[in-house]
């Protein structure tokens, strides 16, 4: 009964949302209270709620206030030298962009944070999505897919669950299936090239004068209050267009090429260069206190959400001394920093009930049980398989550590090592990334202003997809 009503209820969230019949919020608090009275435990909701805030609090509190950090870090043009190179790769082609949305994710997921990645990504890419009216789906699905391959990196969480819950060293995990994930890296590039050409396909031949509209709002965390100039770069781009001599006659026909698109300079950023948050004096200073924020939190000095308290504390105090300019930072930031917190705390009701009633142990019970007798010798394709929805349906903690033992045990009845069923359980993070249950999702979609039940009907196919061909590489590899 357990089994049944654990899946009714995820089946009942994700159409709700993906129908837009209820907000993401409304839906991850109020469908898993029902269910819990269906269960007959609803005197217990509130236990279930309290222990799954509880247990997501430090998640929320990191990322508050790694949004206010790395937000900061935005203002003050930390990034911009990598967000020029990338921009200035994609000029206004939309298959560049789509690409370099792929590369700029994938580059800075190195540093083992979803939601960092999808700040600097978003932050970078938006105002071109805007502008050239693409689709913003394609830049949260191609980052997601982009993350959810490097979110395998030993200090990105999986490979540590898998290796502490089978009693193995994670290099021993990692190392071996690094061929695999990059293949699944190029995948994620060949897809990005193939929505890349679909959409230039479908824009046509672009000038950027074509393409430019006033903008009533901005995602942007660089152009909050105290910015000079108009924030979203409307003056620069048109300056840029007049050169160019663009007639603003309509968007082309036919498929476009690089080759027929403008070429874009240094004027034509994502961020705004005269803002008046810039510091470039302090550049290096701001480089090093990030460069060793990231160091800290790879060799685990602190724990992460004291990481980033101390390391906005520091990064305010630094760059904007005065108080009306930090309650200023933190007001543009404020927004960012609402939703996301309140959609980690609505999530906390959702897997609170899900694991308090007991619907999870059910769920992974009952799908073991399932597997055929005959896949035992099998065992590590079976777990690739599985790794797919189960981490999508659940979180890494319920897989990793509820899951992955049963699945090893099952494994070594029929010689299959742990080794192998550890590699395979990685599989899933590209689809993993964009579960309503990864707090990191909802920075994504927040900052893209994307509503959450488009990103995931766009998204689940293409890595699902991607997941199947790091699947596909590690068997060719002979890795699992």
């Amino acid at each position: 009964m357990l089994t049944i009503l654990g899946f009714t209820m995820i089946a009942t969230f994700l159409v709700l949302i993906m129908l837009k019949k209820m907000s993401p919020i409304a839906a991850l608090v109020l469908i898993p209270a029902l269910f819990c009275v269906f269960v007959g435990k609803g005197a217990k909701l509130g236990d279930y709620v309290i222990d799954g805030v509880t247990s997501l609090a430090p998640t929320a509190a990191m990322l508050m206030f790694a949004i206010v950090y790395f937000g900061v870090m935005i203002d003050v043009g930390l990034f911009d030298p990598i967000v020029r190179g990338i921009l200035k790769f994609c000029k206004a082609d939309p298959l560049r962009i789509v690409v370099g949305t792929a590369v700029l994710a994938a580059i800075v997921s190195l540093d083992g944070d979803g939601s960092t990645t999808f700040m600097i990504t978003v932050s970078a890419m938006y105002p071109l999505y805007k502008r050239l009216k693409m689709s913003l789906v394609v830049m949260t699905g191609v980052a997601a897919m982009a993350n959810g391959v490097m979110n395998t990196l030993p200090w990105g969480g999986p490979t540590a669950r898998a290796a502490t819950a089978l009693k193995l060293d994670a290099s021993d995990i990692f190392v071996p299936m690094v061929p695999a994930l990059a293949v699944g890296l190029l995948g994620v590039l060949a897809l990005s090239y193939v929505l890349g050409r679909r959409e230039r396909k479908r824009l046509g031949v672009l000038t950027l004068d074509e393409v430019l509209e006033p903008e009533t709002e901005t995602v942007l965390v660089g152009a909050g209050a105290g910015a000079s100039g108009d924030g979203d770069g409307s003056a620069v781009v048109a300056k840029k267009a007049a050169r160019t001599g663009g007639s603003g006659s309509g968007t082309g026909t036919g498929s476009g090429s690089g080759a027929d698109l403008p070429e874009a300079d240094d004027d034509f950023q994502g961020l705004d260069p005269h803002r008046a948050t810039l510091r470039p004096k302090l550049y290096w200073f701001n480089a090093l206190l990030t460069v060793t924020l990231l160091t800290a939190m790879i060799m685990e000095w602190l724990p992460i959400p004291v990481l980033f308290l101390l390391g906005a504390a520091l990064a305010l105090t630094v760059n904007f001394p005065h108080m009306p300019d930090q309650k200023a930072r933190l007001g543009a930031h404020a927004e960012n920093v609402l939703n996301v917190s309140g959609m980690v705390f609505a999530a906390a009701v959702f897997t609170g009930v899900l694991q308090g009633t007991g619907m999870v142990d059910h769920m992974s019970k009952w799908l073991v049980s399932n597997i055929p007798d005959g896949m035992g010798p099998h065992m590590a394709l079976v777990t690739g398989v599985l790794s797919i929805p189960l981490t999508y349906f659940m979180s890494n903690d319920g897989f990793y550590f509820g899951v992955l033992p049963v699945l090893a045990e099952a494994g070594q009845a029929h010689g299959v090592s742990s080794l192998e069923i550890a590699r395979a359980s990685l599989v899933g993070q590209p689809l993993h990334m964009s579960s309503p249950l990864v707090p990191a999702v909802y920075v994504l979609v927040g900052m893209a202003k994307v509503e959450f039940g488009d990103h995931t009907r766009f998204v689940v196919k293409w890595a699902a997809l991607t997941s199947l061909v790091v699947l596909g590489a590690g068997i060719l590899f002979g890795i699992i």
